[in-house]
C-alpha cells in the first residue's frame, strides 16, 4: 500500500524534502499544509524583494504546477491544530487527516521583547512575504523606520527599506553589530558602510517601550533616547516553533528533538528545519536544513542515511557589503590572531589560529578566498607551513603572488563547499560541468549551486573555468555573432593589432563567414572603429540601430520621443516656451519630465522630426542623446548655491561635466549623477557615475546600475578639485570607451576587469590619467555635434527618406 506522508509546513527544507523524494521516484500520496496562503518560496530572497530587486513572483521555488505534476495535495492557508498520535491523523480546520508518517517542518517563529507597545499597528516581524509586504507598503520616501536588533535579518531589513527611501535607524543592544559573526573592528567598518548608506546605527541600546496610541509612533530607549518610528521591525531572534510537538507530548528541549536519522521520539513522526534540536544544537541556515531534508528522504525511502552537522559560514546578503566570517573568532588561551587591515580599501581581514589549526576567520571588504580558508577550518589542516604567508590567501601561501587568478579555487580540495546555501561541494560542480553542463544555467539546474542567494556565483564561476580550461571562454564568452568565431575582446585587439580601420576591411582580414555582417555584429564594429580611431573613422549610418539612425526613440505607436538636453536639469524660460511651442506646432500628445532632469515630447511623427529640431535649434537648443550609446543625462540637485546642506556647487560641475561628456559614443548608454552633499538628493550612488561633494572635494564612484539590476556605485576615488574631477572621469569613460564590450554598461565592464585596474590607471598613475583624458578630448573634437543642426526643415524633408530597420531593437 502506498504511503500516505504529510507534511506541516511548506517552507524551503519541507521544499527540499519533497524535492528528494520524487527525484527518488517516491509512489506514496502527500499531503502539504502550510499556515501562509502559498507553497515554498525562497525566503533567503526576501531581502531583494523589499529592496525593489526582485518580485515575489521571482522567488518562488514550487508553484501550483509543479504541486499539480507531483500530485501533492496542498493545504495552504490552513493551520494543524493538533497532533493525534494513537490514531494518526492531524487535525486541522478541514477535518482530520491521516498519515503512516508525518513531518513537522514548522520552522521557527520569531521572538518579541516583551515591552509596552509591542502590540501596537506598524509593529512587524521580518519572516515572511506578509512582513515583507508591510513593510514595503511602509517605506516610502522620508517615511522613518526603526529597526530593532542588528543581526543578519535586522540589517537586510534595514537596507531594504533604506533603498525604498525611508529613513532607517537600526537599534542594537550589544557593541557591534552582528557579534555573533563579526569581531568589533569588522563590526565597526559594517556599521560605518552602513551609516554612508543613510542608515543610522545605534549600538548598546536597550528598548524601553514602543511609543503611540492608534498605531506606533516612536521608541523610547532605556537612555532616554526617543526615534520616531512609523514602522518597527522587531528582528531580535527567533525560536523554534515547537507548539505542536509540544502538545503531542513529543520529546522536545529547544526544538524537537530528533536523532541522526530525523525522526522524533514517535518513530512516526519526522521532523527537519529550524524547529529541530539534534544532539543539542539547532539550525538557522540554509545548507544544514537541506542536508537534513537530504537525510530524512533517505530515511522514508528505507535507504542508510544520517545527519552529521558541519561547520557554516556568514555571507551578508546587502548589496554592496562583502562580508565573510566563519568558524569561531573569540579570544581564549592558547589562541592568537593574525590580522590584516588596509583602510584606504576598507579591507580587513582577522584569521584566529589554535596551535597549527585554523579555526576562525572574519572578512570584511575583499572575501574572495573565503571559501579557501572555511576549507582550512573545516579540515583542521595544519597549517604552520604557511602560516607567514596565511593572512594574503593561497595564491601567497603557495609559494609567492601568483598570476593564476584561479589560484585560489585551484587550491580547494573537491569535497571543499562551493554554495553553502545548498550544500553544494566543488567537486559536484566539476562533475556536471564534466556531464555537459558549460553554462551556468546549466550548473544551476543540475546541482542548484548559487541558486539561492547568489553570493557564490563568482565562485561557481571559477569552478567551471578551472574544469573548462580554454573550453570556458568559449562557453561563457560566445563568439560576437553568427558570422565569426572571434570574440568582441579579440576583434578589438585584432582592430587594433592590424590597423583595421573599416568595416569590410575587418571583414576580410579577419574571415568574416557571411558578407557583409549581420544586425549583431555591424554596430558593434562600427562603434569599435569610432573608439579607435576617432580621426580616420567615418561613421556608418547604416550600421546603427535604428533609434540612433533616426535620431529620436521610436515608441510601440511607431512615433518618436523628442528629448533636447538641458544642461544639468537647469532650464531657462525661453527654453521652455520654445518646448511649449513645439509642443503646440507639432500637435505633441504628452510632454513628461523625465527622471533624468528633462522633458520628453512624446508622440512626434517621424516626418516632423526635421522640422521640430530646426525649431529647437533655433532656440539654441540639442539633442539630448535619449537614444544613443553614449551620455545621456547628468542628474544634479541645487548644490551650495542655494541648498543649506550643500558643501560643493553641484549643479556647476553637473553642467561643466554634461557639456565635457556630451555627445561621446560609447559601449552602452552612460547616465551621471552630482549630490552637493551626502544626503545624496541627486541619486548619485546608483548611476554609471556617481559624485558626491564633501567638504573636502569630491567623492567619485562608478558602476552603479538602477534599472533591471540594481547596484550601489564603487568608490573610485576621492579628489580635492572640480578640476581633477573632470579630469579623472573623462579619463575614465575614455578607458570604459577603449576596453569594453558593445552594450555592455559600466557596472559590467567593471565586474570583470575589476576596479582596482581601473583604479591604477585613472588614479594611481598620474601619466595614464592624462593621456586618457587627452584621447578623449581628441575624440570630442570629432564627435560633439548636435546631429540635427545641419537640418534645416523644409528644404531638406525630402531629402530624409527613411531607411530600413538594422533589428528591432528599439529603446536601449
Amino acid at each position: 500500500m502506498a504511503m500516505k506522508l504529510v507534511v506541516i509546513g511548506a517552507g524551503m527544507a519541507s521544499g527540499r524534502l519533497l524535492e528528494q523524494l520524487f527525484e527518488a521516484g517516491f509512489a506514496g500520496t502527500v499531503t502539504l499544509f502550510n499556515g501562509e496562503p502559498r507553497g515554498n518560496y525562497n525566503r533567503l530572497m526576501l531581502s531583494p524583494v523589499l529592496s525593489g530587486e526582485k518580485s515575489y513572483d521571482e522567488i518562488i521555488t514550487h508553484d501550483d504546477a509543479w504541486y499539480g505534476a507531483h500530485g501533492v495535495a496542498c493545504r495552504f492557508a490552513e493551520q494543524v491544530t493538533r497532533i493525534d498520535r494513537e490514531r494518526k491523523v492531524v487535525v486541522s480546520k478541514g477535518g482530520e487527516t491521516p498519515y503512516d508518517a508525518l513531518v513537522i517542518a514548522t520552522g521557527s517563529a520569531p521572538f518579541i521583547i516583551p515591552v509596552a507597545g509591542k502590540d501596537l499597528p506598524g509593529v512587524c516581524t521580518y519572516r515572511d512575504l506578509e512582513d515583507t509586504n508591510a513593510m514595503i507598503a511602509a517605506s516610502t520616501p522620508g517615511a522613518k523606520a526603526v529597526v530593532i536588533g542588528g543581526g543578519l535579518l535586522g540589517l537586510e531589513a534595514a537596507a531594504g527599506m533604506a533603498a525604498r527611501g525611508a529613513e532607517v535607524t537600526v537599534i542594537h543592544l550589544m557593541g557591534h553589530l552582528m557579534e555573533r559573526q563579526l569581531d568589533p573592528s569588522a563590526g565597526y567598518l559594517l556599521q560605518k558602510d552602513l551609516e554612508r548608506r543613510g542608515i543610522r546605527v545605534h549600538c548598546k541600546g536597550a528598548t524601553k517601550a514602543i511609543l503611540g496610541k492608534d498605531r506606533v509612533e516612536a521608541v523610547l530607549l532605556e537612555d532616554g533616547t526617543v526615534y520616531p518610528a512609523d514602522l518597527v521591525c522587531m528582528a531580535v531572534g527567533i525560536r523554534p516553533e515547537v507548539r505542536l510537538a509540544v502538545d503531542a507530548h513529543l520529546e522536545v528541549a529547544r526544538g524537537i528533538t530528533v536523532d541522526d536519522r530525523m525522526r522524533t521520539s514517535d518513530p512516526a513522526i519526522l521532523a527537519l528545519g529550524e524547529c529541530v534540536e539534534h544532539d543539542g544544537q539547532l539550525f538557522g541556515l540554509v545548507a544544514p536544513l537541506y542536508d537534513q531534508a537530504r537525510v530524512l528522504a533517505q530515511t522514508l525511502l528505507g535507504q542508510p542515511a544520517a545527519f552529521c552537522p558541519v561547520e557554516t559560514a556568514t555571507r551578508l546578503k546587502v548589496t554592496g557589503v562583502d562580508l565573510f566570517s566563519a568558524g569561531d573568532f573569540a579570544d581564549g588561551p592558547g589562541r592568537e590572531d593574525i590580522v590584516f587591515r588596509d583602510p584606504g580599501r576598507g579591507v580587513y581581514r582577522r584569521l584566529v589560529l589554535e596551535g597549527a589549526r585554523l579555526v576562525g576567520a572574519v572578512m570584511y571588504g575583499d572575501t574572495a578566498d573565503g571559501a579557501w580558508f572555511f576549507d582550512k577550518i573545516r579540515s583542521q589542516e595544519d597549517v604552520s607551513a604557511i602560516r607567514d604567508a596565511l593572512i594574503f590567501g593561497p595564491a601567497f601561501a603557495a609559494g609567492g603572488p601568483a598570476a593564476n587568478p584561479l589560484a585560489a579555487v585551484a587550491a580547494l580540495p573537491p569535497e571543499a563547499e562551493i554554495c553553502g546555501c545548498n550544500g553544494v561541494c566543488k567537486g559536484r560542480i566539476m562533475q556536471a560541468v564534466e556531464a555537459g553542463a558549460q553554462s551556468l544555467d546549466a550548473v544551476r539546474a543540475l546541482t542548484k549551486a548559487s541558486a539561492s542567494c547568489g553570493s557564490c556565483t563568482g565562485l561557481v564561476e571559477q569552478v567551471m573555468a578551472l574544469t573548462l580550461g580554454d573550453g570556458f571562454r568559449t562557453a561563457t564568452n560566445p563568439p560576437m555573432c553568427r558570422c565569426t568565431d572571434h570574440m568582441h575582446e579579440d576583434v578589438r585587439r585584432l582592430i587594433r593589432a592590424q590597423g583595421l580601420k573599416t568595416i569590410p576591411a575587418v571583414m576580410q582580414e579577419l574571415g568574416w563567414t557571411t558578407a557583409g555582417g549581420c544586425a549583431s555584429c555591424r554596430p558593434a564594429l562600427n562603434y569599435y572603429l569610432l573608439a579607435d580611431w576617432p580621426l580616420e573613422y567615418r561613421d556608418d549610418r547604416q550600421s546603427r540601430f535604428v533609434n540612433e539612425r533616426n535620431h529620436a526613440n521610436i515608441q510601440k505607436d511607431g512615433t518618436y520621443s523628442v528629448v533636447p538636453r538641458i544642461w544639468g536639469g537647469v532650464t531657462t524660460p525661453a527654453e521652455l516656451r520654445a518646448i511649449a511651442d513645439a509642443a503646440d506646432r507639432y500637435g505633441v500628445p504628452m510632454v513628461k519630465v523625465t527622471g533624468g532632469q528633462r522633458i520628453d515630447l512624446l508622440g512626434v511623427k517621424k516626418e516632423d522630426l526635421p522640422a521640430i529640431w530646426a525649431d529647437l535649434n533655433a532656440a539654441g537648443m540639442v539633442s539630448g542623446h535619449a537614444y544613443a550609446k553614449g551620455l545621456r543625462t547628468v542628474k544634479t540637485c541645487v548644490g551650495s548655491e542655494f541648498c543649506r546642506f550643500g558643501t560643493q556647487d553641484s549643479t556647476g560641475l553637473g553642467i561643466r561635466l554634461e557639456k565635457l561628456l556630451w555627445g561621446s559614443w560609447t559601449p552602452a548608454k552612460v547616465k551621471l549623477g552630482v549630490s552637493g552633499c551626502p544626503r545624496n538628493c541627486a541619486e548619485a550612488t546608483c548611476k554609471d557615475i556617481g559624485i558626491v561633494c564633501v567638504d573636502s572635494g569630491y567623492q567619485i564612484g562608478v558602476a552603479g546600475a538602477a534599472g533591471m539590476d540594481v547596484k550601489e556605485t564603487e568608490a573610485l576615488c576621492t579628489v580635492p578639485t572640480e578640476e581633477e574631477a573632470m579630469e579623472v572621469i573623462a579619463a575614465f569613460v575614455q578607458l570604459y570607451r577603449e576596453n569594453a564590450r558593445y552594450l555592455h554598461r559600466i557596472y559590467k565592464w567593471v565586474a570583470k576587469v575589476g576596479l582596482d585596474w581601473c583604479r591604477a590607471q585613472v588614479v594611481e598613475d598620474l601619466a595614464s590619467r592624462r593621456a586618457l583624458a587627452g584621447r578623449f578630448r581628441l575624440g570630442q573634437s570629432v564627435s560633439q555635434a548636435d546631429p540635427w543642426a545641419d537640418l534645416s526643415a523644409p528644404k531638406e524633408r525630402s531629402q530624409w527618406a527613411p531607411l530600413a530597420d538594422l533589428s528591432l531593437e528599439a529603446a536601449q
